[in-house]
């Protein structure tokens, strides 16, 4: 009978109509518009793909058909995209796949997705402000500037590293933006993500004009499987809307504006992706791209090699944008996690005049410091990938049965194709985690099973939904 009851409770679901209702201390304040939401998307989703993938896939994985990959990992993205789209019109929440997961499949699928969530969006913020120190590191020494060696590198990363200092400071310095209040924060993320277009697109325009077109002969080096591997890879460049959706609940207008930013996010992303694949692919054959600084070694190669610097700075901007959109995700899912009494009420709490969770901003902004500055990139990023990829498996799902279970609820965006297009994003998730080292599954096992332990042993007993079952008033913060 226990057995049972337990087996009831951890399906449990929180009912779409109530999601709204939260106690003024844990409201956060609507401020952002269309455009600054799509710009938060477009920070979170263009970054390394541009600067570091597309040139990697090039040279060894797809060749000129980097193009071809990009376009087929923008399709699968896109499958997910409408789902999210859907529901961030339906349900304008902070929490994202969580709060999704949890008004559909119920607390247990939402707890798994959170609890995964909050590991995932950080290890990417501290993998990010690795990448940003390495071209840190790059334009000091080409102005002449040698700074101590233990702190340009985690241990063990080269001899007499201790610490990637410039990586810790990013970290914590992108935590104090965003205790600053979202509408300073997004100010800032806008007028860097347009810097960052700005960039992207003089590199394409005066690429354009240095392309030489047979080196796109042959189109498919490595044949069209060469293509579809160079997805698998490119496709985690092609997220990042999924992280601007836990800003829901901080739009002014989320129910219109989320589906529009979503989309757009991603096309303006995906039309820059293309653009630069085309350039970069005809500027410098193949073989010769440079996997790590791709861009540079073909301006070089045309008598630009002046622009480099130019490119460094670009893809320092192109990447701080991403640790600000990533590290916004993991606050609100934390937030949401706690408002809901799955985690203590305690980081529910909002500043009193900023109306942003300060207490779970400084928690992660230093412990992606700590990954940041003592981890190699190589076992940081190991953490990251899995989660997300579930989290899109969750948000199609449900949005699946949402719509077979409830379809007389309001919606202000439709997943076309439905339930091909959900389906596609599922197929296609499941598919690139085969993709993903067995050393992933295991730090994502162990994740999982400190997760359930706290689950179990806290959250199935203390959550808002547990103490309506059993008649006690919710705790506040």
């Amino acid at each position: 009978m226990a057995g049972l009851r337990m087996g009831q409770g951890v399906l449990r679901r929180k009912p779409i109509e109530q999601i709204e209702d939260v106690a003024p201390s844990e409201q956060l304040t609507r401020t952002l518009g269309l455009a600054q939401l799509t710009a938060i998307g477009i920070g979170g989703i263009i970054g390394a793909g541009i600067f570091a993938l597309a040139g990697a896939v090039a040279n060894g994985t797809a060749g000129p058909a980097v193009l071809v990959s990009f376009l087929i990992a923008g399709v699968a993205s896109a499958a997910a995209a409408f789902s999210y789209a859907e529901f961030a019109g339906m349900i304008p929440k902070a929490g994202s796949a969580y709060t999704y997961g949890y008004a559909v499949l119920g607390e247990l699928a939402g707890w798994f997705i959170g609890w995964d969530l909050l590991l995932e969006y950080t290890a990417i913020v501290a993998v990010v402000a690795i990448g940003i120190s390495g071209y840190f590191g790059f334009l000091l020494g080409a102005m002449g500037v040698d700074l101590p060696v233990w702190m340009l590198g985690a241990p063990g990363t080269a001899e007499g590293r201790q610490v990637d200092l410039f990586a810790m400071i990013l970290c914590l310095f992108t935590a104090y933006l965003l205790t600053l209040g979202i509408k300073n924060a997004a100010r800032f993320e806008t007028v860097v993500v347009v810097l960052k277009v700005l960039v992207v697109l003089l590199v394409i325009v005066i690429g354009f004009f240095h392309i030489d077109t047979s080196n796109y002969n042959p189109f498919f080096p490595y044949g069209v499987g060469g293509a579809f591997t160079g997805a698998a890879t490119v496709f985690f460049a092609v997220f990042g809307y999924d992280a601007m959706s836990t800003a829901a609940e901080e739009s002014k207008d989320a129910q219109r504006h989320m589906p529009k930013a979503i989309i757009y996010s991603l096309a303006i992303s995906m039309v820059l992706y293309v653009l630069a694949c085309l350039v970069l692919t005809g500027m410098q054959n193949y073989t010769e791209i440079d996997p790590e600084s791709g861009f540079s070694t073909a301006f070089e190669s045309v008598g630009l090699g002046g622009l480099a610097n130019l490119i460094a700075v670009g893809a320092i901007i192109g990447i701080l944008t991403v640790m600000f959109t990533f590290m916004l995700g993991v606050t609100r899912v934390w937030f949401s996690m706690s408002r809901d009494g799955l985690l203590p009420h305690w980081f529910a709490k909002t500043h009193p005049t900023r109306h942003v969770p300060v207490r779970v901003t400084w928690i992660v902004g230093v412990a992606s410091a700590l990954i940041a500055g003592f981890l190699p990139i190589g076992e940081a990023a190991e953490l990251t990938n899995i989660g997300i990829l579930l989290a899109f498996v969750v948000v199609c799902i449900a949005v699946i049965v949402l719509r077979y279970r409830q379809p007389e609820l309001p919606r202000s965006f439709r997943c076309p194709g439905m339930p091909f297009v959900p389906a596609i994003g599922v197929v296609f998730s499941l598919w690139l985690i085969t993709f993903l080292a067995w050393q992933t599954w295991l730090r994502f096992l162990v994740w999982l099973l400190i997760g359930l332990v706290i689950y179990f042993g806290y959250s199935y007993r203390k959550s808002n939904l547990a103490k309506e079952e059993s008649g006690a008033p919710p705790k506040q913060p």
